[in-house]
């Protein structure tokens, strides 16, 4: 699929923007590291966020980064230490990462978190999707991302095959950047995320009271499928 390239309907493109901007409004989760533009803070919210639930990970973030407010104390923390704080959510893998992270932070960047994603990705356990997050959310920078969250809403409204793996595929990453609008593209991220985990679900999807069920290459086809039997 890396050779293909697609071009999303604008018309539909717009409907589908405004249908999940509506929807954010009142659907909006909330959670401490959705309140900061504090790069620091946004990156360690990042990494715990990877591939664990946004809920199991409030609670732990909060004593993380009142133990760690800046990335200097957490560069001359022991792993030891961090590794014990995270160990609860089964998350002490990550201090290791986490830790040689704000160390190289510290000595090649003064201190502060690099704002561009090429540098981001040189930093120990960090891929695309975390680097682009930290674009977005902390710089407003015009960064669309891919979970499974926004693979599986592409995958279903569009009609797209993604592959096994989604966050590798071309397809679902070209549609992820025609999605997006011009601007605040991390809260666009974040009302994907939202949506696609307390509507369009990976599990039972609520299809029924769905605001994008009327354009929905999905739901139709259910729809037909349902009207033929």
């Amino acid at each position: 699929m890396s050779g293909h390239s697609i071009y999303l309907n604008k018309e539909k493109l717009k409907w589908f923007r405004e249908q999940l901007l509506t929807w954010a409004k009142l659907n909006r989760r909330q959670f401490a590291w959705r309140n900061t533009q504090d790069p620091y803070a946004i990156l360690v919210a990042e990494v715990f966020l990877q591939k664990t639930n946004a809920p199991s990970v409030a609670s732990l973030y909060e004593i993380f980064m009142q133990r760690y407010p800046t990335v200097g104390l957490l560069a001359n923390a022991s792993v030891a230490e961090i590794s014990g704080l995270l160990q609860p959510l089964g998350l002490a893998f990550r201090a290791e990462r986490l830790h040689k992270s704000a160390q190289i932070i510290v000595k090649d960047y003064g201190g502060k978190i690099p704002e561009q994603e090429a540098q981001l990705l040189k930093l120990p356990g960090v891929g695309k999707y975390i680097a682009r997050s930290v674009c977005a959310n902390a710089f407003g920078q015009p960064k669309a991302v891919i979970d499974t969250n926004v693979a599986r809403i592409l995958e279903r409204f569009f009609g797209l095959q993604g592959g096994r793996v989604k966050s590798r595929c071309p397809l679902l990453w070209q549609a992820a950047e025609q999605a997006a609008p011009a601007n605040e593209v991390g809260a666009w991220n974040l009302a994907l995320f939202d949506f696609g985990a307390g509507v369009c679900t990976a599990r039972n999807p609520l299809c029924a009271e769905c605001p994008l069920r009327h354009q929905c290459n999905d739901c139709i086809q259910k729809s037909s499928l349902q009207s033929a039997q």
